[in-house]
């Protein structure tokens, strides 16, 4: 209600005082107020639970609200851009009163209380919606006020600015609407999560004391407050079957009440220790890490019947070859330790 009443005035004063910039900002008031309609709508529609067909409910809706508000940002941008440039080619001289100004200054004054209220919602909420909405109107703060700007210079110089600040305000809006965009595309994509949060589920995962080593970190956002994830843990492969059902369940748990991670706890066997078996994975693990374009080395087990070794090896951006470096990697290895052949997994840090 707030960004139509806004949209008027702004339009009503913009068409009087002949005042582009003013018209323009009441364009983008008007594409506000649709963006929060869509938002309302999607945050209803993102709350509805899981069903057979949607497992981990509706809450990438939020993404798809975020995206369509996006949109509108960079068409009323665009739309903007396009009336501003006809003003600089084909000028006019507006006309600005005590009510024009008024009018802008109230504007400016309701949108950053508008603003930080809703980015701030979204934030504890967090919804990318929100976010986009409270941000936008943040940002429409500024607008206005550069459109106050070009009213004074106006009316201190008599310098007519209204198309040019019409026509930088429309670039910043399309600016700020393709950065809008680009957060709810990534996470419909599968954006990688923070190096910061990546060490926080290591530390989490590696307080138990049973656990020797963390790898394969994969976790998938469902909407706000819903992540799916899996990870690899190494475990002393004398733990019974007993033992690593008690310590996966338990992780799970911790992952779900300290992050709202619903996790799926896999396990690696680890042989180390002072033993043939432990020396040996050490020695395969020193000599693989050794060779170029080597990340990681995990996951080792020895095949009894066949003394086959496999491994897998998280390669680095230089690897382009998935097979070509399983290849490679595989002849290195059975070179330095010809009596045992060896199975490489390629694979990928996700994390």
């Amino acid at each position: 209600m707030a960004n139509v009443l806004l949209a008027a005035f702004k339009a009503v004063v913009g068409l009087l005082s002949g005042a582009i910039a003013i018209v323009m900002d009441a364009v983008n008031n008007l594409s506000d107020a649709l963006s929060s309609v869509i938002t309302i709508v999607g945050t209803k529609l993102s709350e509805r639970p899981a069903d057979q067909k949607h497992p981990f409910g509706h809450g990438r809706v939020e993404y798809f609200s975020a995206i369509i508000i996006s949109l509108i940002v960079i068409t009323a941008g665009g739309t903007s851009l396009v009336e501003s440039v006809k003003k600089i080619i084909h000028p006019t001289t507006p006309s600005y009163t005590t009510l024009t100004l008024v009018v802008i200054v109230v504007a400016i004054l309701v949108k950053i209380l508008l603003g930080t209220y809703v980015k701030g919602q979204g934030k504890s909420l967090k919804s990318d919606a929100l976010i986009a909405s409270g941000a936008d109107a943040l940002f429409d703060a500024i607008v206005t006020l550069a459109t106050l700007i070009s009213a004074g210079i106006m009316l201190i110089w008599k310098v007519n600015l209204d198309g040019i600040f019409g026509t930088l305000i429309s670039l910043v809006i399309i600016k700020a609407g393709a950065e809008m965009l680009a957060s709810p595309v990534g996470e419909l994509l599968g954006s990688r999560i923070s190096p910061e949060f990546v060490a926080q589920l290591k530390k989490t995962a590696l307080s138990f004391e049973q656990v020797h080593g963390v790898y394969d970190i994969i976790v998938n956002n469902y909407g706000p407050n819903v992540m799916i994830g899996s990870l690899h843990v190494s475990v002393p492969e004398t733990l019974t079957a007993r033992e690593i059902h008690l310590l996966t369940r338990t992780m799970a748990e911790t992952f779900f009440q300290k992050y709202g991670i619903i996790m799926t706890v896999g396990i690696y066997a680890d042989c180390a220790g002072d033993t043939t078996m432990g020396n040996l994975q050490k020695d395969v693990y020193q000599v693989a890490n050794a060779h170029d374009g080597v990340l990681q080395v995990h996951a080792f087990y020895y095949h009894e019947e066949s003394g086959k070794i496999a491994i897998d090896i998280v390669p680095d951006d230089s690897v382009k070859d998935d097979k070509a470096f399983a290849e490679t990697m595989t002849t290195y290895l059975h070179e330095k330790f010809p009596e045992h052949p060896f199975h490489i997994v390629v694979d990928h840090n996700y994390s």
